[in-house]
C-alpha cells in the first residue's frame, strides 16, 4: 500500500485504469459480449459524460471560492437556450460562446445574491434552477415560436442547430494531418485481437477518434484548471476565499472580487455544457428539459472527485458510462455483466475496509457485494432502470465508504462579511 501511495498520480491512475480494463475484459466473457470494452462504448461515454464534466468543473470553481452552487442545473438550461440561439444567428462557435455567457449571467446573479446580499446559497441556487427554465421558455415563445416557426421552432424547442465539427487524433487513431491520413496506431493493436491489449487500445481509440472540438477543448481544460488553481497566484487567492477568507482579507485579497470571478467561471462552464447538449454534437436542437438533471449529477461528480479536476473527470466518465452502455446494449447482456462488475467492486471495498480494520464498513460492503452477486446469478437480464440509477448508486457508495477521505473547502457555503468574518 505504501508503494502504491508513493507512485506519481498519473502512474496510479494508469494502474487503476489497467486493473479496471482487466476486470471488464474478464467479466464480459461470462455474458458473451464485448460491449464493456468496445470503442463505441468509450466514445459514447465521453460524449454523454462531457456535460457532466463541465458542470462538475463549474462546481469546482464555485466551491473553491466558498460558494455552494446548487444552481448549476439552471445555468446549464440557460446555456442550452443561448447556445442554440447563438448558433442559429451567428454560427456554431458563437453559439458555444453565447451559451457560456448565458451560464455566466446566471452565475453572476447567484454571486450577487450570495456574496453581496448574503442570501443562503441553497435558496439562491434553487431560485436559479427555477428562473433558468422559466426564462428559457419565455425567450422560446418570443423567438423560436415566432421567428423560426416555419423551420421547426416552437415554445419548447428550436430548429436544428449547426455543429462545430469533429476531429480524430493523428497517429493515435489515424486522423488527418495537413491532408495526409496518418497511421492508425491504436487501430493496429485493436485489430490484433490480443487479450487485454486490444481491449485497452480499442477503448482508447474511442476516446481519441471522431471527437467534437468541444471535447478536445474540455479535456485540455483539465490540466489547465489544475495548473490555474494550484500553481498560480490567482488560484491561491481563489482557494483562500473558500478556505480561510479572513486570512486572505488580512493579506489584502479582495475576497468579494474572487468570489464573483469564481462563481462567474462556474456559470460559464455549466453554460458551455448546456450549449454542448443543444449542439449538433449531442442532440442537435434546444429542447425544453433536455439537461435532464446533469447539473445535479455534476455536483455528484464534484463530491466523487474530492474537489479535484482529475477526480471530477473520473466521476463524470463513470456516470456517463452506464448511460452510454445502455444505448448500445440491445440484448441486455452488457448491463447484466455490469452487475458482476459492481459485485467485484464492492468485494474490493470490503477487502480495503478489512485492511484498514474498519469492521462496520467491511460488513456492509460484504453484504452489498453478496446481494449484487446473488442478483447477477439469479437474473438473466436487468431492468431498464438499473443503468439510469447506477451513477447515483456509485455516489452513495462513495459517500458511505469514503466520507472520511473527502475534504470540501472549509468555508464553502459559509456567509462572509468583510471585516467581520
Amino acid at each position: 500500500m505504501s508503494a502504491l501511495r508513493n507512485l506519481p498520480g498519473w502512474a496510479r491512475w494508469c494502474l487503476y485504469a489497467t486493473i479496471g480494463m482487466l476486470v471488464l475484459d474478464v467479466v464480459q466473457g461470462f455474458d458473451d459480449t464485448d460491449l464493456l470494452t468496445s470503442e463505441g462504448a468509450s466514445r459514447a461515454m465521453l460524449r454523454w459524460g462531457l456535460p457532466i464534466l463541465l458542470a462538475g468543473l463549474g462546481g469546482l470553481f464555485a466551491e473553491r471560492c466558498g460558494v455552494v452552487n446548487i444552481g448549476l442545473e439552471g445555468m446549464m438550461v440557460l446555456g442550452t437556450w443561448f447556445g442554440a440561439w447563438g448558433a442559429l444567428e451567428f454560427g456554431a462557435w458563437w453559439g458555444l460562446l453565447l451559451g457560456a455567457l448565458g451560464g455566466a449571467l446566471g452565475g453572476l446573479l447567484h454571486a450577487l445574491a450570495t456574496v453581496q446580499f448574503g442570501v443562503d446559497h441553497v435558496i439562491s441556487g434553487v431560485a436559479i434552477n427555477i428562473l433558468g427554465p422559466g426564462l428559457a421558455r419565455f425567450l422560446s415563445s418570443e423567438i423560436f415560436n415566432q421567428k423560426y416557426k416555419d423551420v421547426g421552432g416552437s415554445i419548447t424547442q428550436s430548429p436544428r442547430v449547426p455543429t462545430v465539427g469533429r476531429m480524430t487524433f493523428p497517429f493515435l487513431s489515424g486522423g488527418d494531418l495537413f491532408g495526409w491520413t496518418t497511421p492508425d496506431f491504436l487501430g493496429w493493436f485493436t485489430g490484433k485481437d490480443w487479450f487485454l491489449v486490444s481491449d485497452i487500445t480499442g477503448f482508447a481509440r474511442g476516446l481519441t477518434s471522431n471527437m467534437s472540438w468541444v471535447t478536445v477543448f474540455t479535456l485540455a481544460l483539465l490540466p489547465f484548471c489544475t495548473w490555474l488553481l494550484w500553481r498560480t497566484r490567482f488560484g491561491l487567492r481563489l482557494r483562500i476565499s473558500g478556505e480561510r477568507p479572513e486570512a486572505g482579507e488580512v493579506q489584502g485579497v479582495n475576497i468579494y472580487l474572487y468570489k464573483y470571478i469564481g462563481v462567474a467561471i462556474s456559470g460559464a462552464l455549466a453554460g458551455l455544457g448546456g450549449a454542448f447538449i443543444a449542439s449538433g454534437e449531442l442532440s442537435g436542437v434546444y429542447k425544453e428539459g433536455q439537461t435532464a438533471g446533469r447539473g445535479f449529477i455534476g455536483l455528484a461528480a464534484l463530491i466523487f472527485g474530492n474537489w479535484r479536476p482529475s477526480g471530477i473527470f473520473a466521476g463524470a466518465m463513470l456516470f456517463g458510462y452506464p448511460f452510454a452502455l445502455d444505448l448500445q446494449d440491445l440484448e441486455g447482456k452488457a448491463s447484466h455483466a455490469l452487475m458482476l462488475v459492481t459485485a467485484i467492486a464492492l468485494f474490493a471495498i470490503m477487502v480495503w475496509a478489512i485492511v484498514r480494520k474498519n469492521r462496520t464498513d467491511a460488513i456492509l460492503a460484504g453484504v452489498l457485494a453478496g446481494l449484487a452477486l446473488l442478483w447477477y446469478l439469479l437474473a438473466d437480464t436487468l431492468p431498464d432502470w438499473w443503468a439510469a440509477i447506477l451513477p447515483y448508486v456509485i455516489v452513495l457508495v462513495v459517500l458511505i465508504f469514503f466520507t472520511k477521505r473527502l475534504r470540501p473547502p472549509a468555508a464553502a457555503g459559509r456567509p462572509y462579511r468583510k471585516g467581520g468574518g
